[in-house]
């Protein structure tokens, strides 16, 4: 069996444990949120001071049932495939509490924005921070460099939602340029016209900028592995050939110093619907982040299950890309059964 297949095999078992460890919260945990549920229909219905006839009760299993994707009633092998079909042939994931909306479209319909915002400033940072990296190391020991090694070691030890709030203060509150909160204009409609266009640019500027302040931090790490590289002898060599010094950099330099950080690269793209939970909640930003901590505090457990589901996939997608192009941007990786470290 290929490399290829096994990491996919891999991750294929890793999703189907996750979504069989929402399962096992649901049903196996003390009074878990089924029960929970369960308890709540029943005391709304024995507020009259009946006691629950069999139909009553029939009509709360399937309350449940439709919330969670889950039979109250039904044997606990029976209830896990039943809810194993409903997520991976279907993507049932039950109602929610509070929207009362499928849970599925939901976050579909929130990912597109945390995905604009954290994507969009976290590429525009590591693009930025690498070119910056490399500049450094090219001028080690200058003021340019000492300059921006002080500033990359001050976006490492700030933290993300402590540059978000500055950020907030300063262009928001103080200058009075950019939104405090908020996707779009009030009132624009959305499609492919400027006034849209432009409110959904204006109000995603700030945390845009959070991103790309927190993704700036790598261009430390691209400057050391840089001046790695250029002290190697192979290079000494790529002089002797007459090579021109752009191509140096560009083709010998550059690509090797980022083979290490690479895979630090593809998790910090997958961890970043993790960030944005705190990050959205900072600007008011109803995307997916928001939609989550808002789960969790009305203990709407449908939806804050799928979002575990949803992260969990989109990290496991990362690792995945990350693990099948490493071969391909560095060919002296193999990528098949040979690899000693599989």
């Amino acid at each position: 069996m290929s490399y290829y297949v096994k990491r996919i095999a891999q991750t294929i078992v890793v999703f189907l444990s996750t979504v069989t460890v929402t399962f096992g919260m649901y049903r196996l945990m003390p009074f878990g949120p089924v029960e929970q549920m369960k308890s709540q229909l029943q005391s709304e219905y024995q507020k009259s001071g009946q006691s629950l006839s069999r139909a009553q009760i029939e009509q709360i299993n399937q309350q449940v049932e439709t919330l969670t994707n889950i039979q109250p009633d039904a044997p606990l092998f029976q209830q896990y495939l039943s809810y194993m079909e409903g997520v991976l042939l279907h993507a049932d994931f039950g109602t929610s509490i509070v929207l009362q909306e499928p849970v599925f479209e939901v976050l579909f319909e929130a990912m597109p924005w945390s995905v604009f915002i954290s994507v969009y400033g976290l590429a525009l940072g590591t693009t930025i921070s690498l070119l910056l990296g490399a500049i450094m190391a090219y001028k080690e020991g200058s003021s340019f460099d000492t300059g921006l090694t002080v500033v990359s070691t001050l976006t490492q030890t700030v933290p993300y939602y402590i540059v978000a709030i500055l950020v907030l203060i300063v262009f928001a509150f103080q200058l009075e340029w950019l939104p405090t909160g908020g996707k779009m204009t009030p009132g624009t409609a959305p499609g492919l016209n400027w006034p849209f266009i432009a409110g959904v640019v204006e109000h995603a500027a700030l945390p845009v900028l959070s991103s790309f302040v927190a993704g700036f931090g790598g261009a430390l790490a691209y400057r050391g592995n840089c001046v790695r590289e250029m002290g190697k002898g192979y290079l000494r060599l790529a002089r002797l050939r007459g090579l021109s010094q752009g191509r140096i950099a560009i083709r010998y330099v550059g690509r090797n110093a980022l083979l290490p950080i690479y895979t630090t690269l593809m998790l910090g793209v997958a961890s970043v619907f993790g960030s944005s939970i705190i990050l959205e909640q900072i600007f008011n930003y109803r995307a997916m982040g928001f939609v989550t901590f808002n789960a969790l505090l009305d203990r709407d457990y449908p939806l804050l299950m799928g979002a575990f589901i949803f992260f969990s996939a989109i990290t496991l997608l990362g690792i995945l890309v990350a693990d099948l192009t490493y071969g391909i941007i560095d060919p002296r990786v193999e990528g098949g059964a040979n690899r000693e470290s599989y």
